[in-house]
């Protein structure tokens, strides 16, 4: 259950309310988004993971981005957003716990694993390997994307965002991580 309450699009006022209706009229409104109006600054500061979506997906492509994404998300453990990434490969005709991967793809994987876990330790074998497929530019906008995603994936798990009613038939998907564990 979530620690904030959704808030009804008749309780939204000002800019809020201006940017709910853009999504509305768009049908882009999620739950993530309905607790983020409860401050238009924080909304704002989220919605500039679609920018970095978009040049994400320029540089690698959509089934690699989603790859990424799906990566970084599961590792750091939050439900609502892998099962967007899970329900993104499906529609793509991938099933998530069985992903086929092209080298840059599983480079990518295994990058946003690393990120995740620390950011401090991303292997110099690993980024050597990504320079085969990327430029430096394209690297940082790599980089950027997950830092963008682990915020996301941040901010729902802290407040328990609920899951989309569209995810709840894919949340048996969803594999909770275990590497933290034995962490101290």
């Amino acid at each position: 259950m979530a620690r904030v309450n959704l808030l009804q699009p008749n309780e939204l006022t000002g800019k809020a309310k201006e940017a709910y209706e853009a999504l509305a009229s768009k049908n882009k409104v999620t739950n993530m988004k309905l607790v983020m109006l409860q401050d238009y600054g924080t909304y704002l500061a989220f919605m500039g993971w679609y920018g970095s979506w978009e040049s994400l997906v320029n540089i690698v492509g959509l089934k690699a981005a989603t790859i990424y994404a799906h990566s970084v998300s599961t590792t750091n453990g939050c439900l609502l957003c892998s099962l967007f990434f899970i329900s993104d490969l499906k529609e793509l005709g991938l099933d998530a716990d069985n992903l086929v991967l092209e080298e840059n793809e599983q480079i990518l994987a295994d990058l946003g694993k690393q990120i995740v876990k620390d950011p401090t330790a991303v292997s110099d074998e690993l980024f050597e390997s990504l320079r085969k497929f990327y430029n430096d530019q394209e690297i940082v906008a790599i980089v950027g994307f997950a830092a963008q995603m682990q915020a996301t994936n941040n901010f729902n798990s802290v407040l328990r965002v609920d899951v989309d009613e569209r995810l709840l038939p894919l949340k048996e998907k969803f594999h909770p991580v275990t590497w933290r564990e034995n962490i101290q």
